[in-house]
C-alpha cells in the first residue's frame, strides 16, 4: 500500500497551510498600511493650520499666532510650537542643499503612521517661505487605525481559527464519509443483506479507505457466496438424502416381514449409497469454504492419464476408450491429488452416460502455456441452456443422460473445485452430431 491517503492529507494540509498563512501575512501588511495614513480630512485640517501659523509668523503678527497656537492646543489637547533651525556645517563634507532640506523635526502628514507606538507622533508641516517649521503632536483624534486592535484579533486570531476549523471539518468529511458506508454496509451485512456493497458508493478516489472498501466488498462477496451455497448444499443434501433413507424404510419393513438375502443387499447398497452422497458433500463444502493448501509436485499428465483409462477400462469394459496423447506431458508445482480424482470424474461421467459397444475419446494436446485434455463421449449430450449448469452440485438434467445410473450430480462439481484449486479450468459442449465434448485447462507451470 502507498499511503496515498496519509501523502494527501499531507498534501492539503501543507501547501493549505502555508498558502493561508501566506495570503493572511499579505493581507494583514496591507490592511496595516491601508490603516496607517492619516485620514483626508484631518491632513488637510492640519495642513490648514500649518498655512495660518506660516502667514502669522511671517507678518509677525504674535498676539495672533500665540492665540492660534492656544486655540489648538486647548481645543485638541496637544502639543503645538513653531520652530526655526539651521544646519551649522562643522566637519567632513559639505551636505548639499537638497539633502540639508530633507531635514526634518517631526513626521510629514503624508507619511505612514505606526499603529504600534504608544505615543502619537510629532508632525512637523515646513514653512514654505522660510526654515521654520509649525510642530504639532498628532491630535488623538487624528490617529489612524482606530479599529486596528480589533481587525488585528480578528485576522491574527479570529480568521485562522475559522480556516483551520473549516480544513478539519473538510478533512473529517473526506475521512468519514467513506467510515459511515463501511458502518452503513457492515450493519446491513449482519442483519443479513450479503448484497451490500461499498466499493460503488465512493465514487473515482483511490487511497487505503477505497481499498479498505474494495477489500470489505471482497469479503462480503465471498462470505455471501459461502451462506448461499452452504444454504442450497443442506437443501440439496437434504433433498438427495431422502430417497436412499425412504429405500431403507421400505427394505427394513420387508425384512421384518420376511427374511431375505435380497433386501439386506438392498440396505448395504443403501447405507453405501449414503455415505458416499456424505463424503462427496462433504468434500465439496471443503473445497468451496476453504482455500486447501495444495502440495505443489510435478506431475506428468502421460503417466496420469494411463492409469485412469486402465481402471476405467476395468469399471466399464463394455465401452471403447480411444486415448491420444504425446510421450510426455510434465506439469510443474501442481497437485497430483486434486488432478487426478478431477479427470477421473469427467471420464466416469463420460462413460457413464456413453451407450455400450460405444466410444469414448480421450486427447492431450499442449496449447500456449497451458495442457488441453479434451473427453468426447457419444452419449446423448445436454441442452445448451443447461451447460453452464452442469458443474453445480446435485444439478440433475432430466432426461436419457441421467437414466439407470446413482448419480448425485457431484461428480462434475468436484471436479471443477478441484481443477480450480491448481487454477485449472473445465468447460462443456455439445458435439455436432452426438455426445459432450468436457475440456480441461491445466497451467503447465
Amino acid at each position: 500500500m502507498k499511503r496515498k491517503l496519509l501523502w494527501k492529507l499531507c498534501l492539503i494540509i501543507a501547501i493549505g497551510l502555508v498558502a493561508f498563512f501566506y495570503a493572511l501575512s499579505a493581507l494583514t501588511s496591507k490592511t496595516e498600511e491601508g490603516m496607517s495614513f492619516i485620514a483626508d480630512k484631518d491632513r488637510n485640517q492640519l495642513k490648514a493650520w500649518g498655512k495660518q501659523v506660516e502667514q502669522l509668523y511671517l507678518s509677525n503678527q504674535h498676539d495672533q499666532l500665540e492665540a492660534l497656537l492656544e486655540s489648538i492646543r486647548t481645543t485638541e489637547n496637544t502639543r503645538v510650537s513653531v520652530v526655526r533651525f539651521k544646519i551649522e556645517h562643522l566637519a567632513g563634507e559639505k551636505p548639499e542643499k537638497h539633502i540639508v532640506g530633507a531635514y526634518h523635526f517631526g513626521r510629514s502628514v503624508d507619511w505612514k503612521i505606526h499603529l504600534y507606538f504608544e505615543y502619537n507622533p510629532i508632525m512637523e508641516l515646513p514653512f514654505k517661505s522660510s526654515t521654520g517649521s509649525f510642530l504639532i503632536q498628532l491630535p488623538e483624534r487624528m490617529r489612524p487605525g482606530t479599529y486596528w486592535r480589533t481587525t488585528r484579533l480578528l485576522m491574527q486570531i479570529i480568521a485562522p481559527m475559522a480556516v483551520l476549523i473549516l480544513l478539519s471539518i473538510l478533512l473529517y468529511r473526506h475521512i468519514i464519509t467513506p467510515l459511515k458506508q463501511l458502518d452503513k454496509a457492515t450493519t446491513a451485512f449482519s442483519k443479513g443483506d450479503f448484497d451490500v456493497r461499498v466499493r460503488k458508493h465512493l465514487g473515482s478516489r483511490n487511497d487505503e479507505l477505497s481499498h479498505l472498501a474494495t477489500t470489505f466488498d471482497q469479503m462480503a462477496s465471498r462470505i455471501g457466496q459461502l451462506i448461499s451455497n452452504q444454504r442450497q448444499l443442506i437443501s440439496d443434501l437434504s433433498h438427495e438424502l431422502r430417497t436412499p433413507l425412504t429405500r431403507l424404510d421400505i427394505a427394513v419393513e420387508s425384512f421384518e416381514e420376511r427374511e431375505s438375502q435380497y433386501h439386506l443387499d438392498r440396505i448395504a447398497r443403501e447405507s453405501q449409497h449414503i455415505r458416499k452422497l456424505v463424503e462427496d458433500t462433504l468434500t465439496l463444502a471443503w473445497l468451496e469454504n476453504e482455500e486447501p493448501i495444495i502440495q505443489q509436485e510435478d506431475v506428468d499428465l502421460v503417466d496420469l492419464l494411463d492409469v485412469l483409462i486402465e481402471d476405467a477400462k476395468f469399471e466399464f469394459p463394455d465401452r471403447n476408450i480411444s486415448l491420444d496423447t504425446p510421450s510426455n506431458a510434465l506439469i510443474q508445482n501442481t497437485s497430483h491429488r486434486a488432478l487426478c480424482p478431477a479427470i477421473e470424474n469427467i471420464i466416469r461421467n463420460a462413460l457413464r452416460y456413453t451407450p455400450k459397444g460405444k466410444y469414448v475419446w480421450v486427447k492431450l494436446t499442449q496449447a500456449n502455456d497451458y495442457y488441453c485434455i479434451e473427453i468426447i463421449d457419444q452419449g446423448p449430450g445436454i441442452p445448451e441452456q443447461y451447460l453452464d449448469r452442469i458443474f453445480n452440485p446435485f444439478f440433475r438434467v432430466d432426461n436419457s443422460r441421467m437414466a439407470e445410473n446413482d448419480s448425485f450430480g457431484l461428480g462434475l462439481a468436484l471436479a471443477k473445485r478441484h481443477l480450480n484449486s491448481v487454477r485449472g479450468t473445465v468447460t462443456a459442449k455439445n458435439e455436432t452430431l452426438e455426445g459432450l465434448s468436457v475440456v480441461i485447462m491445466i497451467p503447465i507451470s
